[in-house]
């Protein structure tokens, strides 16, 4: 993780921890995007206290609400202009993350934290479209929706299963980002 990369400023104040959840960056030598360039990409934006985790685009910044509100379709330009790259960012507050870990259905005594994982929803999908989705699709494989997220259990990992981002993505018409459990954990862990 690279450490405190912006600093805060007066203007701070009322400013919330926001993390955001980039989508295909640094997979398989494709849409590269240092973690210094998405650093100075959301200051340029007027975050601040940007901090990257791994290399897979997570950013932990401070915004205020204002800010927070166009973040992602603004960054996601900036991106592009900039470099050339199409990538969907999707964001959450520190205390929305907090919500996804405490009601993850599939986190019981004993449970196989490497099997699980968190889709991260642009938009609410429509209650329709999420009464269509097909629980049978890759089993052993499970997933629940709930609001903005979709909760996975993927007993053979997530290489293998037919729960992909784009399956969720046409059949909700949304777009989605996914992180392992562990990530989900240090990301809320940055955050607080």
């Amino acid at each position: 993780m690279s450490r405190k990369e912006t600093r805060g400023t007066a203007g701070d104040r009322g400013a919330d921890v926001h993390v955001a959840l980039l989508r295909g960056i640094n997979v398989g030598g494709k849409n590269k995007l240092s973690m210094d360039e998405l650093v100075r990409v959301f200051a340029a934006e007027g975050c601040s206290d940007v901090r990257t985790y791994i290399q897979s685009g997570n950013v932990v910044f401070r915004a205020v609400p204002a800010l927070a509100a166009r973040l992602a379709r603004r960054v996601a330009e900036r991106i592009q202009r900039r470099l050339g790259l199409r990538v969907p960012v999707v964001l959450r507050t520190a205390r929305e993350l907090e919500r996804v870990a405490r009601e993850n259905p599939f986190l019981a005594p004993g449970a196989d934290t490497d099997a699980l994982h968190v889709m991260f929803l642009l938009d609410a999908p429509k209650k329709a479209a999420v009464a269509g989705l097909d629980p049978e699709r890759s089993p052993p494989d499970e997933f629940v929706v709930v609001g903005r997220e979709i909760y996975l259990c993927c007993p053979r990992g997530v290489a293998r299963t037919k729960l992909t981002n784009a399956w969720f993505d046409a059949q909700l018409a949304t777009t989605s980002t996914m992180r392992n459990w562990r990530t989900v954990l240090k990301l809320i862990e940055l955050a607080s």
